[in-house]
């Protein structure tokens, strides 16, 4: 059906962005606003299982910054301090890149279905900590606690499939062209992968990394978000308790920009895997190219949804409500802006409106809280953007 007219009806968004090369880092070594009674309540009871972390992972040794500089992970929904981690740097990310070099000859050496074995673990731990690590996505990230316990099983299950994938790596036999000639692919792992990650799912966007490149028999340096270190380094003791080897998994965390040029600059790393802004991806992408690195990169949208005069008007107003709000608009396919044709519009948008101010927003722990906070003020600030040039245009 051709469109008379499209009419713009809002295009508020938040994209993932993981600060690679972004240079507003503080590191420091004083805490600020001190965390509430039931924050550091549920920080003891993570504690008391293992999973509150506060180092960077090195070869498998929990480390801290060589000059004792941290970085502040707050609680989105109130600005609260809930812990202060290792802000690392180039030594410190080196020293991982060294470390999973070295662990990259005996990894790939053992069986796929050994390393299918460890991986099978790791998810098992991941499924049978999932009301923890859940707390700990709502936490530092903000999302609300049900959406943050989905997270982890949707995570989890990227281990699970690679640990079968990890005994199903074929080769393939090719009809040579000369009769004393055989041919044939083998497929090996590249060595030591860099990975870059970002906020808005702390754990899942490592494990989809992480899953297949240990599967082949890879080895990787995570480098976190600043803003949601925690997942990271709770996913990366199970993994220790997993059995899966020193030096296969390592995580640092801190000053992006000199962990990102270190992962870039390293001809010991060979591939390099990023999900985050497009202007990040352009110059990961650049810097790979010194030592001809392999590269994967998942970037930023720009997504419209586009509701027509004979659409569906309850599919359609949940398919957006679902496209637009998810993790609160911050995901790189959340729709930008929602284009409506004229026929339907005013009882779309009519629909849309009411739908929205039902809507709880609040903190991620409330109860029947479907909206959590956006990361930071930056954030906020962002958003609030958006809404003053909308309103200025009506």
């Amino acid at each position: 059906m051709m469109m008379k007219r499209m009419m713009m009806l809002t295009r508020t968004v938040v994209n993932r962005s993981t600060t690679v090369h972004s240079h507003s880092l503080r590191c420091h070594s004083q805490s600020g606003r001190q965390m509430s009674m039931g924050s550091e309540s549920l920080v003891s009871r993570l504690k008391s299982c293992g999973l509150f972390q506060t180092k960077g992972l090195i070869g498998g040794k929990w480390v801290d910054a060589y000059d004792g500089r941290t970085i502040e992970v707050h609680n989105p929904a109130n600005g609260q301090v809930i812990a202060s981690v290792a802000c690392m740097g180039d030594k410190e990310a080196k020293d991982a890149i060294s470390a999973a070099y070295d662990a990259f000859a005996p990894w790939s050496k053992l069986t796929a279905a050994d390393r299918s074995n460890r991986l099978r673990n790791w998810y098992n731990l991941l499924i049978q900590h999932k009301e923890e690590l859940g707390q700990l996505i709502t936490l530092e990230q903000g999302k609300p606690i049900k959406e943050a316990i989905g997270e982890v099983g949707y995570g989890a299950s990227f281990i699970e499939f690679f640990a079968e994938e990890a005994k199903r790596v074929y080769g393939d036999i090719i009809p040579a062209t000369l009769s004393d000639r055989r041919l044939f692919v083998l497929k090996q792992p590249v060595g030591v992968v860099g990975v870059v990650t970002p906020w808005n799912f702390p754990l899942a966007m490592i494990t989809r990394k992480v899953g297949p490149a240990l599967a082949c028999g890879c080895t990787v340096v995570i480098k976190p978000s600043e803003f949601t270190p925690l997942t990271a380094l709770a996913a990366a003791e199970l993994a220790l308790q997993s059995g899966i080897p020193p030096g296969v998994l390592n995580v640092v965390m801190g000053d992006a920009p000199k962990i990102g040029n270190s992962l870039l600059e390293s001809p010991q790393v060979r591939k390099i895997t990023f999900t985050g802004s497009t202007a990040v991806g352009k110059k990961l992408m650049a810097g790979a190219a010194e030592t001809v690195k392999k590269v994967s990169l998942e970037l930023g949208g720009n997504a419209p949804c586009i509701v027509f005069d004979d659409a569906d008007l309850e599919v359609a107003l949940k398919g957006s409500l679902a496209t637009k709000f998810r993790n609160s608009g911050q995901t790189c396919v959340c729709a930008n802006r929602i284009l409506v044709q004229e026929g339907i519009y005013e009882k779309f948008t009519n629909a849309f409106s009411n739908a929205v101010q039902d809507l709880k927003v609040g903190n991620g722990f409330s109860e029947g809280v479907v909206q959590g906070p956006l990361i930071n003020e930056a954030a906020v600030q962002k958003v609030d953007s958006f809404v003053q040039d909308a309103i200025s245009k009506v």
